[in-house]
Formats: structure tokens, sequence, C-alpha cells
């Protein structure tokens, strides 16, 4: 086993070496203080819990990540007390408990506005895909083996003292994201982890990747299309989040994971560019990383195809448009765009439509461009810069403007208001009202 100053950053106190013949449950290290662990709500729920003398343990991310000192977003408490005795303690101090997942163990804990998810240790007798048969247990090793991952199957206890019986600190420590036991057994139990050991290791993971869990996940890859859209898609906008996913999306291609889930998604180039000036190109407060334009500038689809795949991974219908205008427009930006065309489409499309169009046109003129030409770059940038500047404009005319001039209500209308706009438009959105109403005239002098 490495040495435990092995640890990047000196985020946990550990002693110098860590002793292979050690007891499973033996503390390897001391988490620095956590605001997290110190506020009211958390200290609550542990008293609550182990107000009659249980042991509780902090598990997975909110360990992992305090170790990494990340953000907590979630705070998971493991115990080997059994549900209704869990329900009975919280109660007991005046905490709303839920009966979210009862029969596998899972009490949400409800204080305040935290939430705080509480499982009974427990071990997989039987597997059926995402479900499973468990037993309660009060074995912390035992219940750590049946977690996904070694860096997801640390415990630590309210003083900080952290339990790692799979050498997660280890693997955190060099980036490496290993399945707990064997993979093909893991994937085989959920494939579901298949997903998630991408994302994972997008988002905690260095190369090489861990050999035995990419010949798991290859050999397994067939069993994808089991998944619904939903949990295909959660896994995959965690992934497009990371800072770099283009590498990992072509290892997942590579390994033929991707052609799975995802055919459409062949544009690898243009995803890495995309990435590259979302995070380092560009510094402005209206252009950060966003999953979505990520997944529009990996696919290489017509607008029926962006289409099935916003339905084959269940998109909102707000998302499932906005995929498809960002895949398939019916006009892409160009660096060579003129301010007033520029304006145009901004005043059809919208300045933040019109924002992502930019970025992934900029991103893939990049992506297949050895060197960028003088200039260019500056170009594109002002076309941001026009984006930021546009303020919305409305034609200062209306159908009830034509109905007062005498036209009848139909179809005429119609054609007048389009005219007018043409005209408008073709002035650069300056004609104010007074200006507009007088072409309107003419314009209804001229059709009579």
């Amino acid at each position: 086993m490495p040495k435990a100053n092995s640890f990047p950053d000196g985020s946990i106190d550990m002693a110098e070496d860590v002793d292979d013949t050690l007891p499973p449950d033996t503390p390897l290290g001391q988490l620095p203080p956590q605001d997290w662990m110190e506020q009211a709500e958390t200290k609550a729920v542990i008293a609550a819990l182990t107000a009659q003398g249980a042991e509780v343990r902090f598990v997975g991310g909110c360990v992992r990540d305090s170790v990494l000192r990340r953000q907590i977003r979630d705070v998971d408490i493991a115990t080997h007390d059994p549900p209704d005795r869990v329900i009975a303690l919280l109660e007991a101090a005046g905490i709303k408990a839920i009966p979210t997942g009862i029969a596998h163990g899972t009490i949400t804990a409800v204080i305040n506005r935290e939430h705080y998810e509480i499982t009974t240790l427990r071990c997989d007798v039987e597997s059926f895909g995402r479900h499973a048969r468990v037993e309660f247990t009060d074995d912390w090793a035992e219940d750590a083996a049946r977690r996904d991952f070694t860096i997801n199957a640390m415990f630590a206890r309210p003083d900080g003292m952290i339990f790692d019986p799979f050498n997660g600190l280890a693997d955190l420590g060099c980036g490496r994201i290993r399945f707990v036991g064997n993979a093909m057994q893991r994937i085989d139990e959920d494939v579901l982890r298949l997903l998630r050991f991408f994302r994972f290791y997008a988002n905690y993971g260095r190369p090489p990747a861990d050999i035995p869990a990419l010949l798991a996940c290859r050999a397994q890859a067939h069993k994808l299309p089991q998944l619904s859209g939903e949990r295909v898609c959660g896994e995959l906008f965690k992934l497009l989040q990371a800072p770099e996913p283009a590498y990992v999306m072509a290892l997942m291609l590579g390994q033929d994971v991707l052609p799975h889930i995802l055919p459409e998604a062949t544009d690898i180039g243009r995803l890495r560019l995309l990435c590259f000036l979302e995070t380092r190109g560009i510094v402005r407060p209206t252009i950060a990383p966003d999953p979505l334009r990520r997944l529009a500038a990996v696919l290489h689809v017509d607008a029926a195809q962006a289409k099935a795949v916003a339905d084959r991974l269940k998109l909102s219908n707000v998302e499932s448009k906005r995929l498809v205008a960002l895949a398939a427009p019916p006009q892409m930006p160009d660096d060579h765009m003129q301010p007033r065309e520029a304006r145009r489409l901004l005043y059809r499309i919208g300045a933040e439509l019109f924002r992502d169009l930019v970025m992934l046109a900029w991103a893939a003129r990049r992506a297949v461009q050895a060197r960028t030409p003088p200039g260019e770059n500056d170009r594109w940038t002002r076309l941001l810069d026009l984006a930021d500047e546009w303020q919305p404009v409305s034609l200062p005319v209306q159908g009830r403007d034509v109905i007062a001039m005498g036209v009848p209500r139909g179809p005429k209308i119609g054609a007048i208001l389009a005219a007018i706009e043409r005209w408008w438009e073709d002035g650069d959105y300056r004609a104010d009202r007074p200006q507009a109403l007088e072409r309107l005239r003419g314009i209804v002098a001229e059709q009579e």
C-alpha cells in the first residue's frame, strides 16, 4: 500500500506508512475540520442517530469530496441501526423522517432546508439489475464491498477519522477510478455503473484509465440500451460538465461504448475546442460551461436526428427545442458576418442562441484549422460583443395599427406586417414608431 503522504495538498493528516496487515476497520486518516460537519443541522442529525449508542459514519461522495476540498452537495450517512429504529430516533429528536427507500434501508432526514440520506449497512444477497434483495448487516467492510468504486467506499466518523477498506485514498490521490472488487460483477449488478465509470473518470480520474474497468465496460456495453433515457441523460450531462469531457468521450468511442447510447456523437474535435473556448479561451460572464451546448457540439445531425436524440434522452420540451436549434440551426454565424447581418440574426433568434451558435461555429473552425488566420479570433470576439450589447427590440407597429388604417381582418394584415418588418430590418431597426406608421400608410396605399 502506498505511503500516506503520497496524497496531494496535505488534505488529510495520516501516518507516514499504511500497514497492509492492519484490520480492515482501522482508521487511516483524519479529515481537517469541515464546515458541513460542523453546521447545526448535521450535528443535530448525528446526535439523534447516536442517542442510544449507535455508531454512524459519513460515506461516499461527502467523504471523497472533502478529501479533495471540493464543494459538498449531498451528505450520506451509514448506520448499523435498522430503518425502523432510525425513524424512531429521528422523530424522537423532532427531525422529520421520510422513508424514501425503506426496503433497501434508506431514510431521508429533513431538518430546516437540509436533507440527509441515512442508510442501514447492508449486503446484496441477490441482484436484479438496478434492484437487489438486501440483508442488513453490522459489518462496515461488507457494506463497502457492495459499492461501485473504491473512491466512493470510504467512511468518516463525525470526528473526521477516515476508514478506507479498499484503498480509495490512494486511488483518489493518483486519479485512478477502480471498481470495488470484480469490475464485471459490479457492472452486471447495475449497468448504470458502466456510464458512472466514465463520468467519474472525467471528473476525478487521470490517464491512463484502469484496464480491468475498461475491459469490463467494453464487454458489457451492449447492455446499455436497457437503461432508461433519463438515467443515460443524467450520467451524460454530468460527464459533459467535467472540465475536459472530450477526452473521455473519445475513450468511450474507442471502447465501443458511446455508439450504444449516442451513435450520433462523432464530432469529438468540435467538443474539445468548445470546452477550451468556454474555460480558457474566453473570459466573460455570459460564457460558462454548458452541458447542452456541449452535447450539441459533439453531435453530427440534421434537425430530425437532433429531435430523435432529445426524445431518446427524455429531454424536456425546452431542452429539446434548444438542442435542435443548436445542433441544426437554419443559419450559422460566420466570423465574416457584418454587424448589420449579425443584428438581423440576433433579432430573429435572440442573444442567448446567437451566442451559443457563435461558440459552436468558432469551435468547429478551430477544430479543422492547424493555425488560426490573423484577425479571426478578434472577429469571433466582436460577434460575442454584439450579443452582449444587444437589447431586444420590437416592431413599432402592430396589427391593430393596420386595422385602424381601414384594412379588414384577414391574411392581408399578416402580409402587410411582414412587408413593414422587412423594411424595418433593412433599416437596421432604427425607425421609430412615427416613421414606421408613415411607412405603414404607404404600404397599405400600395396594396389597395
